[in-house]
């Protein structure tokens, strides 16, 4: 866990705030993002506390306060924006790849289903395509990751409820997309995320095991140490390790 010091840092009302986005290119460190209608502050360690985004909120929603935080941290803005800037530009399909959305979902008891018999979806944010993802996103942050081949949720019934709960996803297909740039984006969401655990879901075929190897890798070059497991599913979609 992150030393916390007694230092300003910036303190978002979210009664005031109407997402109005103003704030976000104000704050040059891009600590600030538009989550669920509201400005959020997705690091401690992003924001120096100089209030640069006060002056442009129309609804003065933003403060500067004392209190115990994460101290500021130079090098981590600078992975922080580098990675910003490394998925700004729209994919060929029209696509904005910066545009995440993070909602309350996969609780059996506020879940919306069909009927009683239907499964509770457990998917926590969009989109989840490796290649649509930047390793900004907040939803990444902390977070216990599963990287799934993209046949694994078709051929393994229970995976929402085996897999999903509690677990951001990200999905590709080693064969199919570009392996050097996935797992270049890995990396960089495995250096800059704090991912605490990688879970690799992939198929009993032989080329869906380079995603392990792609996760490997990415490990490697993330410069962290963290939690991998594998688990492999069978083409008839039965869980096989």
């Amino acid at each position: 866990m992150a030393t916390k010091v007694l230092r300003k840092i910036v303190r978002i009302d979210e009664e005031k705030c109407d997402g109005c986005g103003v704030c976000v290119p104000a704050c040059a460190e891009g600590a600030l993002q538009i989550i669920d209608g509201k400005a959020r502050l997705i690091s401690e360690t992003f924001c120096d506390g100089l209030g640069a985004c006060l002056g442009e909120c129309p609804q003065g929603a933003i403060i500067i306060e004392e209190r115990e935080s994460e101290d500021f941290d130079e090098e981590a803005v600078r992975l922080h924006l580098q990675a910003e800037e490394a998925v700004s530009e729209p994919l060929p399909c029209g696509c904005p790849s910066a545009t995440v959305t993070q909602f309350e979902t996969g609780t059996d008891d506020h879940a919306p289903v069909a009927d009683e018999a239907s499964p509770v979806p457990m998917l926590s944010h969009w989109p989840v395509q490796l290649t649509l993802i930047p390793p900004t996103a907040p939803f990444l942050r902390d977070a216990d990751l599963i990287l799934a081949a993209d046949c694994v949720p078709f051929a393994y019934a229970g995976f929402h409820r085996d897999f999903l709960k509690g677990h951001a996803l990200v999905i590709g297909c080693p064969k199919l997309d570009d392996f050097e740039a996935h797992q270049s984006k890995l990396a960089a969401i495995l250096g800059h995320s704090g991912v605490r655990s990688l879970t690799v879901v992939h198929m009993e075929v032989p080329c869906c095991f380079g995603l392990v190897h792609m996760a490997e890798q990415a490990i490697k070059a993330s410069g962290q140490d963290i939690p991998f497991r594998e688990v492999t599913i069978g083409v008839k979609g039965d869980l096989k390790s």
